[in-house]
């Protein structure tokens, strides 16, 4: 039976392993092959399809996934459905994207000679330069011949790390190529965390009926409260006699106006001037930024500073920016 401290020294070598695999990869990574790779996919009419099975099947699908969410159109076709009809998908002016680490996975000969008759260009990821796939391909990503980190040097395991990380190379290679921005990223990504903060604050107000309470710099308290309770966002935003922004005012405000002359204050006396606003092109993820940095919890977005809409943290919260 292995000890704790045994199984942690185990782990710790399968990583080393797979590290120096990658330092490998780092060493035999050709220039003028990622460099052809690259812009055979810039030049594609057509989809990437990736091909691959057993675990390089698994690493393509995540590799095509990468691909489609970063600007190139793609996506991953089984080497066995394939040979029963969906050869149909490998169009003209597509590009083959073949996964093998022998080079010799039986599933791919269709897939190869089929991408022949049709001259779809086949970019090869295998460790071994004479196999069949590197033969059929226009180009060879070639990996290095690294020993598994599987203690019986057989399940796929550095081999799949280094075919991982070339896709990876590859896909950010096109990427930075392509000049795939955020803003191009944040709409392919709509959904979670990392999507919402890179929507713009114009994406927000699009999918929000978000609040917008407003009362004049000369009200007075009782409209301020009135204002503030209605609006149910924690504060309400000060305007000049032509509708420009020009202060807030918050529970925290009113909290510390209290004293007896209380009712005899204006918005003007108690707000807040000048307070933080936003943009509409503002990023979502910059607004949460501002609001943690300034400890504030609302901004108002405005256009010709007049206010459109209040962010405020409550709302965010509840629809999982936060």
């Amino acid at each position: 039976m292995n000890t704790p401290t045994e199984i942690a020294d185990f782990a710790r070598d399968v990583v080393r392993q797979e590290r120096d695999g990658l330092s490998a990869l780092l060493e035999c990574l050709d220039t003028n092959s990622i460099s052809q790779a690259v812009e055979i996919i810039l030049k594609s009419e057509g989809y990437v399809i990736v091909a691959g099975v057993g675990k390089s099947g698994h690493v393509g699908q995540k590799i095509a996934a990468s691909f489609a969410s970063t600007g190139t159109p793609a996506f991953f076709m089984h080497p066995t459905e394939a040979s029963h009809g969906d050869l149909g998908m490998i169009a003209k002016g597509s590009t083959l994207l073949a996964l093998s680490n022998s080079g010799e996975s039986r599933e791919l000969m269709d897939v190869l000679n089929y991408a022949k008759k049709e001259q779809v260009k086949v970019i090869a990821l295998t460790s071994r330069p004479e196999s069949t796939l590197a033969k059929s391909a226009t180009v060879t990503l070639l990996l290095p011949q690294v020993a598994e980190a599987c203690p019986n040097g057989l399940a796929p395991t550095t081999s799949t790390t280094n075919t991982l990380a070339m896709g990876d190379a590859l896909i950010v290679s096109v990427m930075q190529k392509r000049g795939f921005t955020a803003e191009d990223f944040g709409r392919r990504h709509p959904g979670g965390k990392l999507g919402l903060r890179l929507q713009s604050v114009a994406d927000w107000m699009d999918r929000t009926q978000a609040g917008n309470p407003l009362i004049n710099y000369e009200a007075g308290m009782a409209e301020i409260v009135l204002a503030i309770t209605e609006g149910g966002l924690g504060c309400v935003g000060i305007t000049d006699e032509n509708g420009v922004l020009i202060g807030i005012v918050t529970d925290g405000d009113l909290r510390r106006a209290m004293g007896p002359n209380l009712f005899d204050l204006s918005a003007a006396d108690i707000m807040t001037p000048s307070p933080f606003t936003v943009s509409t092109d503002y990023k979502m993820g910059a607004v949460l930024d501002q609001f943690t940095a300034r400890r504030i919890g609302n901004a108002f977005v405005v256009e010709g500073g007049k206010p459109l809409a209040l962010i405020d943290l409550k709302s965010l919260l509840a629809a999982g920016y936060v």
